[in-house]
């Protein structure tokens, strides 16, 4: 006789597709899910362009290093040269969805890797060219943009800013006629 027995259980371990299922998820989709709400969550915590930080916005633009009309945000000034080339000035305020919205465009279009410096060449058109100043403060940092609209890098690129100041144009007169 040997000296221990081997003892059987009646217990079928035997998976069926069902507790496979439960099983999978339960050991590579959970954590999976759990990792990716980590990281990305101390991404967010840690991005140094947070809204709650945000304080001003500032556009300028005109002919030439002439950048008559522009606004801000923090001042609520805002002046733009009209269709008879009269100054006007007025109080435009934007609300807090108008700039959340404006951050997140900006993020979105990837404003805050943008070049600093996106101007035209040298040489002379005869066209006079715009050009553009765009500024995001916050309590930390700030980022600004020139750009002028003669700018010969990637078109990609300059398609995006025209796209963000378009945006920002367009909630500045949105905010004006209200």
């Amino acid at each position: 006789m040997p000296p221990f027995k081997v003892l059987s259980f009646p217990i079928n371990f035997d998976m069926n597709n069902k507790y496979k299922k439960i099983f999978l998820g339960l050991s590579i989709v959970v954590p999976f899910l759990l990792y990716s709400l980590y990281y990305y969550g101390m991404m967010v915590k840690n991005a140094p362009y947070k809204f709650t930080e945000f304080e001003e916005l500032t556009i300028k633009y005109g002919e030439g290093k002439n950048l008559v009309n522009t606004y801000n945000s923090k001042t609520q000034q805002y002046q733009y040269l009209n269709s008879s080339d009269s100054l006007v000035k007025k109080r435009v305020k934007l609300n807090n969805a108008d700039l959340l919205y404006l951050h997140r465009k900006a993020a979105d279009l990837g404003f805050w890797n943008f070049p600093e410096h996106m101007e035209g060449s040298s040489e002379e058109t005869g066209v006079p060219k715009v050009h553009y100043y765009l500024e995001f403060k916050y309590k930390r940092k700030t980022k600004h943009i020139d750009f002028d609209t003669d700018y010969a890098g990637k078109p990609e690129l300059k398609d995006a800013v025209r796209r963000l100041i378009q945006e920002v144009d367009e909630r500045i007169k949105d905010a004006e006629s209200r």
